[in-house]
This record gives structure tokens, sequence and C-alpha cells, in this order.
């Protein structure tokens, strides 16, 4: 009996039976809005007037009548029993409507909610035209009206009361909530949320109505003409028309009332992606075997979220598991859906707002809010960013980002048209392109904005993600990490990857290869942009601020910073200091510059260019090449600069690093300036090589390593000019602390006259004419030796006058003088040494002191073959004389500017003071003029004049002695006494002059004590007449004492006898 009252209902519904069409109340408004051949189907009627258009009004007692007999529909017990007929095979596959209370309308109701799950054909007609019915209004939504009445009154969003409001405003008390719902997402302060309850019935009424737009009442009614005009063609069902109108949804020609609607929507699914019905119907079997676990009982859990679903699946897909392309398809969607409308995203909403407000306000449509919330919205700020670019992972595929897509799509279709479109490739393409040519500005600041984010989480690189998975999980112990948790340090992984990428094989475990092309690949793009480094950005914010605000195009910033290197903060100073370390290994890093550098290393480079492991030779290369054709300003000037950078520390220069690390630890432990390490390590070789040790304390690679760098050092000061040289010549009025610098440089140029690279600049043609079988610390020796040559090139001639001026002012400067006088400097000169502290000058002190022994004869054999060159070059040019140019600059200005004026300098100003002994006023330059003069009592070579005058002589009559100690100038003298010879007029005029001022020297400066006495006779020309007299008195005194000791003898016995 039930069947057939059952049957008796449904066709009172149908074609028999009662019929609304008969009710007076409806009938005009019928006749309006509904077809003929509808009339006599009371279901057709109800949904043919109560999906009529919004401003059509019909009659209150035909809404009170639709509202009654809708719910009968959901209520009788008649058409309960119909449903038990129609579907009950599914009635007893569906457990949970199974046990439903029968009678109180509840079995329909749960029809409803699991008709997915309904695969009776006719059980699922009647259905779908039951919730049809159901949807039309809230308060027939079994259990919805109980769960939010308070929250309906409290919102004000409506009546609940039968008849006071018409069909359509029952839509609007869904959407009401809705709207609320996702505006408290949205809010900071949520003292008055929603009840648990109420939001669970407000996201399962979404998700009820996912298939069918029909069943949003409220979206159906502000989209309905936007339906007709973009998806007339569509057929609804499955979420198809929702999508549809998705795409379209920025459409200028979308109505502002949909597009809210649309929105709306939009936000329910990214609190609960089951509001989707596509995506959750393709995804369902994926979900489950990726294990993106639902709680069932909450909804809005964090597992619900749209955000987690697609964290989930993605980190699946990067990891190589199998998610069906389905899924995959309807993830794209989305991913694109919330990269193009930041209101999706809750936390975006509610942490910029102030952002948006201020910076982004009208930037609304295509992604164009976001990416000016990327722009600004960096630092702490940006976790909400972060975490959207993480869910919406665009590093995947580009095209998710509409407002990159469309800036870059002309650089795509030209510079990147090798790659398949989609290909996650064209992202690093476009990073290859950045700051050239093909690049568009538009393109190249959605493209910065988009990869600030993407560089600060490893995984939203697909390819890099791919190629290094299992290298961080071996080497950076990533698989203790889920994948989705926020506990992982961010870019931990990616600065583990890039400390590993660069070790040698003696350092331990590395990168597999195809890992490190892809770690080389993103330190390349992060080069471009500080922005692009996080740890770079973070930790040098402030130091950006002081030092860079006005270096702002690209690549700027880093040289900047590597330019204020000794000023950053401690925390910026190490990055910049590890990123500089890392460029000098692989210089590529640097990707600015390798573009600038593009043609001189294809036409001298290449062979260093296409090595995998660069270890710091292409740079070298660009070094050797910096003055070719092909280097232009840019290349030069990156160069240069990386040169002057890599002077701030040894680290810097990767082959020295590896080959002196050590040394440097052990011998120069508290120094990390290049120029300062290089001198510690070869002032240590020096004193290790002058004192003869048996092993010298810095290692064989260390030292092959240390020439090389000496030999570059200092051209990386000259390029810009002459600058070392003229800081050289203005020696004296530097700072004391470049004073010291320039010592020490020079200190080290004339332990290796190889490193001094204006001499062998100006001196190139002559070393290869004179010295090519000499040594080359031997260089500069064999220069002053053919300095006089006729073949000498002038300038050559005067540089290598101005290395024996600066290597005369101190003996530290000449190393061969230092080796052969290390014992009798301490002996003679030890008071001069006590005065002065190692970091200052001596002028030429000790050297002069020297000069004076070497007159005294007091000095050993190989020092004094050392003095008596410098005496020798010293007479013939007054410049190599240190301390007579202190003492006496006045009195040659005055007394002989002319022959200093002279530009070939062949003694006369030495013989100007001679001649004009007489004249000088200052007692310090008459004290320099007579030690000369006493110094070529001991030599005639210190005289050059004399020597030149008596040249002939002295090879007739003295060709048998040996030179030195005077021995020529006494044999001169004998023969200027001696009748018989006949001197050359000239010798004998210079002769005698020189005897008249000895003996004026004599008279002025006596001897202060017996030694200077002795010394005095024994380098005067008379010495053999003094030595006779002083024998002849001495016998004299002899014979006296003799005989007075007799007569004392003879006189003592006398008065012993008496």
């Amino acid at each position: 009996s039930t069947g057939r009252r059952g049957r008796r209902g449904q066709r009172g519904a149908g074609a028999s039976g009662w019929k609304l069409s008969e009710e007076a109340a409806c009938r005009e408004d019928m006749s309006r809005f509904c077809p003929k051949h509808t009339w006599t189907n009371n279901l057709a009627v109800l949904e043919c007037l109560q999906d009529r258009r919004e401003e059509s009004e019909i009659a209150p007692d035909c809404n009170h009548l639709l509202w009654n007999y809708k719910l009968n529909l959901t209520t009788d017990p008649k058409f309960e029993s119909v449903a038990t007929e129609v579907c009950k095979s599914t009635i007893a596959e569906i457990k949970e409507c199974n046990e439903e209370e029968r009678g109180r309308g509840y079995l329909v109701s749960c029809l409803v909610d699991h008709r997915a799950n309904v695969s009776d054909y006719q059980c699922n007609q009647y259905v779908t035209k039951m919730t049809s019915i159901v949807f039309s209004d809230y308060r027939l939504i079994c259990g919805f009206m109980d769960k939010c009445r308070d929250d309906i009154n409290r919102l004000r969003c409506g009546s609940v009361n039968v008849g006071h409001k018409d069909v359509h405003s029952q839509g609007e008390v869904i959407s009401c909530l809705e709207k609320a719902l996702v505006k408290e997402a949205e809010q900071q302060d949520r003292s008055r949320p929603i009840r648990e309850e109420c939001q669970r019935a407000i996201l399962r009424v979404a998700e009820l109505s996912s298939d069918d737009f029909h069943l949003d009442r409220h979206l159906y009614f502000s989209c309905r003409d936007d339906r007709e005009r973009f998806c007339q063609n569509t057929q609804a069902g499955e979420g198809k028309v929702y999508k549809c109108l998705f795409n379209h949804k920025f459409e200028e020609a979308m109505s502002e009332k949909c597009r809210d609607a649309l929105t709306t929507r939009q936000k329910l699914i990214s609190q609960d992606y089951r509001v989707s019905y596509s995506l959750a119907k393709a995804c369902k079997t994926d979900l489950r075997k990726q294990r993106c676990s639902l709680d069932t009982n909450l909804p809005r859990a964090r597992e619900a979220r749209l955000s987690y679903l697609l964290l989930c699946l993605e980190a699946a897909v990067h990891r190589g598991r199998p998610v069906s392309g389905e899924c995959q398809g309807e993830m794209l969607d989305y991913r694109r859906m919330l990269m193009e409308d930041f209101s999706l995203s809750p936390e975006i909403v509610l942490h910029c707002r102030a952002e948006i407000e201020g910076h982004c306000s009208g930037l609304h449509r295509k992604g164009r809010t976001l990416h000016c919330l990327m722009r600004i919205g960096r630092g702490d700020r940006s976790a909400a960013l972060q975490t959207l670019i993480q869910s919406v992972d665009p590093g995947a595929d580009y095209r998710i980002d509409r407002a990159l897509n469309e800036a870059c799509e002309s650089v795509i279709q030209t510079a990147c048209k090798h790659i398949h479109n989609g290909d996650p490739m064209i992202l690093s393409c476009l990073m290859e392109h950045l700051y050239t040519e093909k690049m568009v500005e538009d393109c190249e600041h959605r493209l910065l904005e988009l990869q600030y984010f993407i560089s600060r989480d490893w995984k939203l690189d697909p390819v890099l993600y791919r190629k290094c998975q299992g290298d961080a999980a071996r080497l950076c112990h990533t698989h203790g990490w889920n994948e989705t948790s926020e506990l992982m340090p961010p870019g931990a992984v990616f600065s583990c990857l890039y400390r590993h990428a660069y070790r040698s094989e003696e350092q331990g475990r590395r990168l597999s290869r195809d890992c490190k092309v892809e770690v080389q690949r993103i330190l390349h793009q992060r080069a471009l942009d500080v922005k692009l480094d996080p740890k770079l950005q973070k930790l040098c914010m402030t130091d950006l601020g002081k030092w860079c605000s006005e270096k702002t195009d690209a690549g700027q910033e880093l040289e900047c910073l590597q330019d204020h290197l000794e000023d950053l903060v401690s925390a910026c100073r190490e990055v910049v200091g590890n990123l500089t370390e890392l460029e000098s290994e692989d210089i590529q890093i640097d990707a600015l510059l390798i573009r600038a550098c593009e043609a001189v290393t294809q036409a001298h480079c290449h062979d260093v260019a296409d090595i995998q492991i660069d270890t710091g030779d292409l740079m070298e290369c660009l070094v050797q090449n910096k003055h070719q054709k092909e280097m232009n300003d840019k290349c030069s000037v990156g160069v240069t600069h990386f040169q002057l950078v890599q002077m701030k520390d040894f680290r810097f220069s990767y082959k020295f690093k590896m080959a002196c690390k050590e040394d440097v630890l052990r011998l120069c432990p508290n120094i990390k300036k290049k120029v300062d390490v290089v001198i510690c390590l070869s002032t240590t070789v020096k004193n290790d090589t002058l004192q003869e040790v048996r092993e010298q304390r810095v290692s064989l690679k260390c030292r092959k390593q240390l020439r090389v760098e000496e030999l570059e050092m200092v051209p990386r000061f000259t390029n810009p000019g002459n600058m070392i040289e003229c800081l050289k010549e203005q020696k004296k009025q530097l700072s004391q602390r470049c004073h010291q610098r320039i010592f020490r440089l020079q200190e080290v140029e004339m332990t290796d006259p190889e490193l001094d690279y204006q001499l062998m600049r100006v001196c190139k043609q002559m070393i290869k004419r004179f010295c090519t079988d000499a040594d080359a610390r031997s260089l500069l020796q064999c220069l002053k030796q053919n300095k006089n040559s006729e073949l000498m090139d002038p300038k050559c001639k005067q540089m290598i006058t101005k290395r024996q001026i600066t290597q005369n002012t101190d003996y530290r400067l000449n190393p061969v003088l230092r080796k052969a006088c290390r014992a009798d400097i301490p002996k003679f000169c030890q008071s001069i040494l006590n005065k002065v502290t190692e970091e200052s000058e001596l002028e030429g002190q000790v050297i002069g002191c020297l000069k004076l022994k070497y007159a005294d004869q007091r000095l050993s054999p190989d020092c004094e073959d050392q003095i008596r060159v410098i005496l020798q070059e010293s007479a013939l040019d007054y410049r190599l004389d240190p301390q007579l140019q202190v003492h006496c600059t006045d009195e040659i200005s005055r007394l002989c500017a002319e022959e200093a004026a002279a530009q070939e300098q062949t003694g006369q100003v030495e013989e100007c003071l001679k001649v004009n002994l007489l004249k000088i006023k200052q007692e310090a330059c008459k004290k320099e003029v007579l030690n000369m003069l006493k110094e070529s009592k001991a030599d005639i070579f210190v005289d050059p004049v004399l020597h030149t005058a008596c040249a002939l002589d002295l090879k007739h009559h003295c060709a048998a002695i040996t030179p030195g100690r005077g021995r020529q100038m006494s044999c001169l003298m004998e023969a200027l006494q001696d009748k018989r010879v006949r001197l050359q007029p000239e010798c004998k005029k210079r002769l005698q002059d020189r005897i008249d001022m000895w003996s004026y020297a004599a008279k002025v400066a006596p001897a202060e004590g017996f030694s200077d006495l002795a010394v005095q006779v024994m380098t005067s020309p008379s010495k053999n007449y003094i030595l006779l007299m002083i024998a002849l008195s001495v016998c004299v005194l002899f014979l006296v004492g003799l005989l007075c000791g007799r007569i004392t003898k003879q006189v003592t016995r006398e008065l012993k006898d008496r």
C-alpha cells in the first residue's frame, strides 16, 4: 500500500492529480513566465517560477503556495515513500541514509547529500529534481536552519519566518553567511565568530551545490546573463559552468555582481577544496594514494584547505610519484586562480591590508596586485606571500602567473622559443636574458618579483628539486623534514648544497654532477640581484641602505658591498665574503661580468671557459687579456673591480688560498688582507733565503703560487696609470700607514724585480737585449751593470737610476748588500738601528755608516765589494747618495744648480761641492762632502773626475797595483812626488787639488781618537813617509831611553860602593 501511495503522489507531482497550474494564486504568474508544455508538470512549473529573473515579481500568495508545496515535497511521508521505492537499492548501499529516521523528511536530504554516490539512473534523476527544490530555499536544507538560526539573526542575513521574503531572498541568506565566513578569515579580530557547526553547514551547502551552479541560488541569479554571454555552450553539471565563469572572471564584459559572487565561491574553495566538484572528483584517488588525509569531522581543518592539497600533491609530483593527469590539470587551474586574485588568500588580505590600500589599490585584476605586493611586501611581512607562492608553485609552470605570462610573452617568443611551452626551464631562460637587449622592462620587474620568493624555497625550483633531492637527503639530512613543514629553516637546504658543490675530493663528499650543474645555475641567477640571495638580503639590509642606496643598477649593489667590505657589520661581511670567495673559484657565478666579457672570452679564453670546474682560471685569463682589442669598458671595469676586491682577503684568490691556506694560518694567523699576507709570506721566504736555513718555513706549493701572486699584484694597482710609481716618488708626503705599505711593496719588488711592473714594462726590450740569461731575481743587478752601455734605452736607464736611488735609501731594499753585510751592519751600525723602528725608513744612514767603515778599511771583503759598487755609482750621480741629498739640497741649488740640471750625471755635482767646500755654509752638508773626500782617498774609483783624468797614468805606472784600500791612490801620489815620473797635466792638476782638499779636511775634521788617527795615516798618500818618520822617532826614543838607563845604573852602583 505504501508503494501505491508513493506512485499516486509521484503521479500527482507529474501529469495527473493535483496541478499547480490549477491554483488561482499562481495561474497568472505561470502564464507570464512558463511555457505551456510545462503546465502539466508540477516540478517543471516549480523550476520555471523559481528560476525566473530577479526583477520579475510573483504574487505573494503564489510565493507562499510554492513554499508550502516544496516543504511538503521534502517532508511529506508520501514523497519519502516515493524516494524509498525509487532509490531502494541506493538507500541500502548508503549506510547513513538507511539509518535515517523515517517520516521527518531526513531521508530525501540524506540522498541529496550523497547524490554523488547515486549510481541508479532513476534514483539519480529523482534526487537531481529534489536537489533543485531543496536548494531553492535554505529553510528546506535538512538541519541548516537549526544550526545557523542564531548566526542568521546576529548577522542579520534574513528572516526565518515563512513568507516574509520571496524565493530569491532565500539564496541571499546563504550568500550572506558565506560572505561572513570568508570575511571572518580575513580579519584579525574574531571576537564574535560564526559557530563551528554553522561553519560546517555553510561549507557543506557549498560543497553540495558544487556540481550544478543552479544550486547556488545567489550565484545563479547574479551570473545568469554572464552565463549566457560567456558559457552559453557549456553544459550544466560537474561544476563546468563554475569553471567557465571563473575563467572569464576578469573579462571587461563580466558584471561586477557576478564577479563578486564568483570571488566568494573561490574563497570558499580556498578554505575547503571540496567546494570545487571537479577538483575533489579528479584528485580523490590521488589524495588517498599520497596520504593527503582528511578529517571528515573538521571540514575547515588544515588538511581541507586548498593550499594544503596543492602543497601535498605538488610535493608528490616533484618527487616523481604518480599523480593522474586529470588531477594535475585541475591543480593547474586552481594554482592559476590563486595567483590571479590575491583576495582568495585570507592571510594576504589579513596581513597585507595596509600595503594593498596604500600602494596596490586599483590593480586587482590578472595578478597585478599580487605582484605589487611582491615588490613592496618583503622582509618579515612576506610570510603570507611566501606561503601563497609555495601553494601555487609558479616555478613549475610560468603560465600560472598570468601577470608574468603577459609581460614576458614577447621575450619567451624570441629568446626562449626553443623551450617547450610550460617547461620549468622557461623561467631559467628568462633569468639568463635578464638585463639583456631581448628583455623588456615590464617582464624584468615581474620576473624579479617572482624570483625573490622562489629563491627562498629550493622546492619552488622543480628542476633543482628533482636533480638534488637525493643529494639533499644524503648530505643535508632533509629526509626527516616533512614536505609541508614550516619548521624547515629557510634557505638552509640550498646553503648546504652549494657548500658541497665546490668541495674537492680531498675535502670529502661532493654533489652529483647533475645537482652541481643546477646549483651553479641558481648561483648564476642569484648574482644578478642581491634580493635573490635571501641570506645576503636579510643580513645586509642595513648596510645596503647605508652604503649602497644610490647603487640601483644591475649588479651594482653586490659590487658596492664588496667595495665597503671592511665597513660592513660582521654578519653581512661574512656572507659577502663567502659569496666573493665562491666567485673566486667560479667567476661564472657573476653572470653580468661574464656577459660583458663574452667577446674577449670567446677570442682568448674559450678553452678555460668551457671547463665545468673553473678554479679561477677564467678570471686569470681575463686579467691577462685586459688590454686586448675585444676588451670593452664594462668588462674591463668588472675585471678591475674583482682584482681590487681580491686584495681585501687572501681567500678571494682561489689558487692562492688552496696553495697557502695552511702556511697563512701558521705564519700569518691574524692577517686577512691579501697584500699583507703576500708581504708576510714573501718576507718569511726572503728571511729564510738570506739566513740560508736548511728548510724553508713556507711550503713549496705555496712558494710557487706566491710568486704568481707577487707578479700579478702590482699591475692591478697600476691599471689606471702610474699610481704606484707616483706614490713611490711622493713617499715622504704619504700618511704613515700608506708609507709603510709602499715600503713593504718596494721591499718585495727589490727581492724579485719581476714584480716591479714599471721596471718590467719600461725595460722590457733591454732585458731581452742584455739579461736573457740572467736569473729572474738578478734582473735589476744585470740592468745596473749595463746601464751605461751605448745601446741602453734612455727611458730604461732613467728607470734603473730611480731604482738605484730607492735601494740606497735603505739597506733593506738592497738584498745583495743586505746579505753581504749581514755581519757588518750590527757590528758597526747598531746605534743607528736602535734609534729607528722596524716600520720607519733609514734614509741611507746605515749605508752611510758602512761607507765610513769602508774608508777606514774595516769591512768584511764581501761587504767591502758591495759598498765599493755603491760608492762608485753614487760618485757619478749625487742623487744616489740619500744623505747628501738630505743635507745638501740647498747648497746644491745655490752653488751647483747648473751641474745638477744636466741630463747626464757624471759626478759633476760632487766635484762642484768639493771645489766649493770653503763656500758651504751648512755644517751637515760640509761634513757629507768631507766624508766624500775621505772615501775618495780609500779608492780612486770613488772619485770619477780624478779617475778619468788619471786613467792613462794608472795604466802606465800602477797597472800592477791591486785596486782598493787606497793602494792605487798611494801609487799615484808617489808618482807625483817622484821627479823621474811625468804624469799627465790634467792628472797632475787634479791630484794637487785633492791633496789641498785632504789637507783642509784634516784641519777641519781632525782625528777624533787613536783609531781615526791610525786610519788617516794608513789611508794617507804619504803613508810611507809618515811611517818612516814614526819609526825613526821610536828608534830615537829607544836609544835615549837606553842611554839614560845605563847612566842611571852606573850612578846607583857608585852610591852602593860608598
